[in-house]
């Protein structure tokens, strides 16, 4: 009768047997995609034979949009009452200087959101329109695992990647 030895055949099959039984639990592990929370709102769940951008999917995106621009207001209001609280006339020059810098980077950083937020309108009125979910240049479905990563997504992957690689050729 033969005996099994601990050859690298038999060595390499119980990693892929470990292995596969560490990602089997790391997908137990993650949480269900209803679970992850895009701006509040849960990931939208498709059903089969569920049309692209029907009423369902825009009201989801709608709400995401609307929760997202919500949270952006109120980070401008939380920085306008933060600056006329801290605007102190510091005697130190040392001081003042420091404090002029963090308002100059809460004040980019607001600049940012702001154009952010005009996007997002902009967005909300392509969802009245009917051309949410749909690529600017091909006119292809942009995806909703895309948009939920990135709601205000005017590209499909494919254009959106063609893009990058003409603006980095521009750049040099």
């Amino acid at each position: 009768m033969a005996t099994k030895t601990n050859t690298p055949q038999n060595s390499d099959s119980s990693k892929s047997t470990a292995k596969t039984s560490k990602t089997r639990a790391a997908k137990a592990a993650r949480p269900a995609a209803a679970a992850v929370l895009i701006h509040g709102q849960p990931a939208y769940n498709e059903t089969a034979g569920e049309a692209y951008m029907g009423p369902a999917q825009k009201a989801h995106f709608r709400a995401i949009l609307e929760a997202w621009k919500h949270e952006l207001m109120e980070e401008v209001d939380r920085t306008l009452h933060y600056m006329q609280d801290e605007s102190a006339n510091l005697p130190d020059p040392v001081d003042r200087a420091s404090q002029e810098e963090e308002f100059s980077l809460e004040l980019r950083t607001r600049d940012r959101e702001r154009k952010l937020i005009r996007k997002i309108d902009e967005t909300l009125k392509s969802i009245e329109e009917d051309d949410y979910g749909y690529c600017m240049t091909c006119g292809e479905k942009i995806g909703i695992r895309r948009l939920e990563a990135r709601p205000t997504a005017t590209l499909c992957i494919d254009c959106k990647t063609l893009a990058e690689i003409k603006e980095k050729q521009l750049q040099g």
